[in-house]
């Protein structure tokens, strides 16, 4: 089991209307149940999708630096997708945009943009994207850690080879999955919970605690509650 009692967020998406009641859900569960500095770990994934981008990071940011002992947020393949965008946007702009870039971008005000938007577009959207962030925000994206572990709880945003512990993954699997993730079990008895890979509902299974449920177009955003060798689901409705 983890050290301290610990919530797990998923996918976020920019779905800002989804986060405050679920932190009320688990205030309310961690109080009921007398649980005493729980950690909270957000799995990645802020951004793109849903309409407010902009206010989900700034949301986290807060909290984050309010109490960084108790709250930790990590990079998804989506923040990693948007600081490609603000650093190479003429070569790796595109598939931000294909991806729910657009409506990160309506977010900050940034418009005017399609997913075949020229090269001189993209670069000046960047720009654009950069003048509209408010201070800090771009260097706190850019320090996300991609992985924390808590006693035997590994999280991370979307997979870990199961044949390496967690300081030998290599990023890409950690953001954008692994093809042995859902096929070869751990023999290191650690748990892995993550987001990334949708769910209709959260799922407990061979080691893994799944915990995206689609929150951009279910309106069900999840977290994993995991102490004394428990784990629970809480959403909103």
């Amino acid at each position: 089991m983890p050290d301290r009692p610990l919530y797990a967020v998923g996918d976020i998406h920019g779905n800002a209307q989804l986060v405050e009641p679920l932190l009320e859900r688990i205030d309310a569960d961690a109080a009921a149940r007398g649980y005493e500095a729980p950690q909270l770990i957000f799995l990645g994934d802020y951004v793109d999708r849903g309409d407010s981008s902009d206010l989900v990071l700034e949301h986290l940011r807060i909290l984050t630096q309010s109490v960084p002992d108790s709250v930790i947020c990590l990079m998804g393949n989506h923040e990693k997708m948007m600081l490609e965008f603000v650093d190479d946007p003429a070569g790796r702009g595109a598939r931000w945009l294909a991806n729910g870039g657009l409506q990160t971008l309506a977010s900050y005000g940034v418009g005017g943009l399609s997913t075949n938007a020229t090269l001189e577009d993209m670069a000046d959207a960047s720009d654009a994207l950069l003048a509209a962030l408010p201070e800090g925000m771009l260097d706190w994206l850019r320090a996300l850690p991609r992985w924390h572990q808590s006693g035997n709880v590994v999280c991370v945003h979307g997979a870990m080879n199961p044949a390496r512990p967690p300081e030998e993954q290599d990023e890409r699997a950690m953001l954008w999955g692994h093809r042995d993730f859902t096929r070869i079990a751990r023999t290191d008895g650690l748990w892995v919970v993550h987001g990334h890979t949708i769910v209709k509902e959260p799922l407990i299974e061979g080691g893994r605690v799944a915990v995206d449920t689609g929150a951009y177009h279910s309106g069900r955003l999840t977290a994993a509650a995991i102490w004394g060798g428990d784990c629970r689901f809480l959403q909103t409705a």
